[in-house]
């Protein structure tokens, strides 16, 4: 009896190990069933701005700046002790207010063509993270610069076929080193117009007054239809006169040449599209001319020259939240957008192989750092439309990435730019312990109350000596492939800030400053 009874409780220990057994395997291939499969799933859509980043939030802060330290004319509120008043008379000779806009970059020039753009990519950052400057405290600044553009372009456009593109005359300018507030030589204008076209300069400002147009929608309605008016107008002057701009007024050629004017006019009917849902502009982009002018399937890089990459991001915000129609026309700009991300994730199998040793995108030697922050604004536009419309995955040569590998990459670019990198050294000038102290900006070398004339200044280009002023904000030309950087202020190839990289360092940072929130509607 003894031993039957211990045989049948082994028996009976025997099936509940058997029964524990059967359940813990079910519950292993549960699980890893479920995680083979978790790219699948897309990530929970995000909500309204979350835990600020502190490192990207005092970024964003500085970078801000430098809109105020490039300023023209009579400064409102100025914020940068070493600024005052300048170009109060630019533009009297054709009897127009243009005393406000942007200085270029180190020098006194007012380009039409970047600050257009400028413009257009400070809207579309206002546009997509508008709520995570606002969490910062950023918003505010970031309308009011955009809106000290907008007002300098509506006065730049006297009338429908005549647009101002240049104010100063760049050999004058450069033969000077002095600081705009005493700059006393002659500033003439340079126009285009029916007889003498300039397609891109025309689109890429149609482009900048149609996504400003959108920013002030509900906050200025009057003003909103002040610049769509425009926006009309230079988008039908550059469709019906075209010509590249560089080819008819030569003189640009040295310092802002055109590769073309086709990727301007999709641009710019792009963002007239959502600004006024006309599908006129949206037949524009998907028809003939995106035939002749898109690209498609040839990733490129984008720049204040080259729209052709962010314009398939803008349009294929489309595909992941507009109707079934504006969608499908416009497939083949997504495509092609998702050919430039899968270029840009590093592990990808069509990764580009223009980067330095660090990881860095590296595409020209001159104004380094506009391709990789341009990439990175691009990656986290894309990644936070897959995030908001539950978008899981993409696939690059049958590899699938996901919205965290973009965002990923985004963040790779920004922390090279503020010290991640092999010299410790931030390139956003007045951020961090380290960053550069020679940087090639005529108002940032000459002490404020100088005396200088056109061309005794050129002392302090020469001088030793760090800056007396520090360019806030300045985002500097940037490394070299080899990772280098020469802190010299005769180096203007790699330490003359620009203010169109202001814009998409803005931009950036923006949609990195807190943890990544949903995208909202244009209207």
């Amino acid at each position: 009896m003894g031993e039957k009874s211990r045989s049948r409780g082994c028996c009976g220990w025997f099936l509940v190990l058997v029964v524990l057994a059967l359940i813990a395997g079910a519950i292993v291939f549960a699980v890893k069933k479920k995680s083979s499969h978790s790219d699948d799933d897309p990530a929970p859509v995000p909500g309204p701005p979350g835990a600020i980043e502190k490192k990207y939030s005092d970024a964003l802060k500085m970078a801000m700046k430098f809109f105020d330290v490039q300023k023209s004319g009579k400064l409102v509120d100025n914020q940068i002790s070493w600024r005052g008043d300048s170009g109060l008379k630019d533009g009297s000779d054709a009897n127009l207010d243009l005393s406000k806009g942007m200085y270029d970059a180190g020098d006194h020039m007012k380009f039409g063509f970047p600050m257009a753009f400028t413009a257009t990519v400070l809207s579309w950052s206002i546009l997509e993270y508008g709520d995570q400057m606002d969490a910062v405290g950023q918003l505010d600044s970031a309308k009011d610069s955009l809106k000290w553009i907008t007002d300098y372009l509506i006065n730049a456009h006297p009338s429908e076929n005549v647009l101002y593109i240049q104010v100063g005359d760049p050999e004058v300018d450069h033969a000077c080193w002095d600081r705009p507030e005493t700059m006393v030589e002659k500033r003439p204008l340079i126009q285009i117009n029916a007889s003498v076209p300039g397609t891109e300069v025309a689109a890429e400002t149609a482009a900048a007054m149609a996504s400003a147009s959108l920013v002030y929608k509900k906050s200025d309605p009057s003003y909103s239809s002040k610049l769509l008016k425009h926006a009309e107008e230079l988008f039908s002057f550059a469709d019906e006169n075209r010509g590249i701009y560089s080819i008819n007024i030569p003189e640009v050629q040295t310092y802002y040449n055109s590769s073309g004017y086709g990727d301007e006019l999709l641009w710019a009917a792009s963002w007239l599209y959502h600004a006024t849902q006309d599908e006129s502009y949206l037949d524009y982009v998907a028809g003939s001319n995106g035939k002749l002018y898109a690209k498609w399937g040839s990733p490129t890089w984008f720049s204040w020259d080259d729209k052709h990459a962010a314009t398939q991001v803008l349009l294929s915000r489309l595909n992941f939240f507009g109707s079934e129609s504006a969608s499908k026309s416009v497939q083949v700009y997504k495509k092609t957008a998702e050919a430039v991300m899968c270029g840009l994730i590093p592990e990808s199998p069509t990764a580009t192989s223009s980067r330095t040793d660090n990881g860095l995108i590296w595409v020209s030697e001159w104004n380094s750092l506009q391709h990789p922050v341009s990439s990175a604004f691009l990656a986290s536009l894309y990644s936070d439309y897959m995030l908001t419309s539950r978008t899981a995955k993409f696939s690059c040569n049958g590899d699938t990435y996901t919205p965290a590998d973009l965002r990923k990459f985004a963040k790779s670019q920004a922390d090279y730019v503020l010290g991640n990198n092999p010299l410790k050294m931030s390139y956003l000038v007045g951020y961090g312990d380290k960053f550069p102290q020679y940087v090639h900006h005529r108002g940032a070398s000459i002490p404020a109350d100088a005396k200088t004339k056109c061309k005794d200044g050129f002392k302090w280009l020469d001088s030793t000596e760090p800056n007396p002023n520090i360019a806030y904000g300045a985002l500097v030309g940037g490394p070299f492939l080899n990772d280098t950087y020469i802190d010299s202020r005769n180096n203007s190839m790699q330490g003359e800030p620009s203010t169109y990289n202001s814009a998409l360092v803005v931009g950036l940072l923006s949609s990195l400053v807190t943890t990544s929130s949903a995208v909202q509607s244009f209207t």
